[in-house]
């Protein structure tokens, strides 16, 4: 895979070598040659088959570099015409965004300290939205309380994310479809253009 992006740069913060492919796990699209550090930043922690815990890296993902970042996962046609994000970011940013303010604190001191980490975990898929479901929970709460937060619908937090989406980022917003898979083809296909405006094809 080094060979195949030697000579490209970071498609997300285009200063550093790229080294490996980023893709989308939901849809199969490779999205854009990205450097190790940008990989693992975008990579949700302690990332298992369904659950996530919410670390502070996504105060600069959903925060100071949203922009960038969701121009990025844009980039595969799946999430592009479905305006959401993949499942398992779409779980940290419900966490993260729509759920942190309901985290509970406990007295330290003089001051209040948020209760404990975020975790999301999630039971079904996007590609059955109506029996998709995210739990918000916080993990080691000192006093053994505040295990669950919120309970999203995916339909829910989907339609969340847009709103946010069309205020935080407009172009990307504008440049998402509708939500429908009509004109998606049957297989995926690892192709993206070339992120230096060239026009040419990775493969």
């Amino acid at each position: 895979m080094s060979r195949k992006v030697a000579g490209w740069t970071c498609a997300v913060c285009r200063t550093a070598p790229a080294a490996v492919l980023d893709h989308c796990h939901e849809h199969g699209y490779v999205r854009a040659p990205v450097c190790p550090s940008c990989n693992t930043l975008e990579r949700p922690d302690h990332l298992y088959s369904n659950d996530i815990r919410v670390a502070g890296r996504y105060m600069r993902l959903f925060g100071t570099d949203a922009a960038g970042w969701l121009d990025h996962w844009h980039r595969c046609p799946g999430c592009r015409t479905r305006s959401v994000l993949p499942l398992p970011h779409l779980a940290a940013w419900t966490a993260h965004t729509a759920c942190r303010p309901l985290r509970p604190a406990h007295r330290e001191g003089r001051a209040r300290k948020p209760c404990g980490v975020l975790r999301v975990s999630w039971t079904g898929s996007q590609n059955a939205p109506r029996s998709c479901l995210l739990t918000v929970s916080v993990d080691f709460c000192p006093s053994g309380e505040h295990r669950v937060l919120a309970r999203v619908p995916y339909r829910e937090a989907a339609g969340r994310f847009r709103s946010w989406l069309a205020e935080t980022a407009p172009a990307v917003a504008a440049a998402a479809g509708p939500d429908r898979l009509d004109g998606l083809p049957a297989q995926t296909r690892p192709v993206i253009e070339d992120t230096g405006g060239e026009g040419l094809s990775l493969f």
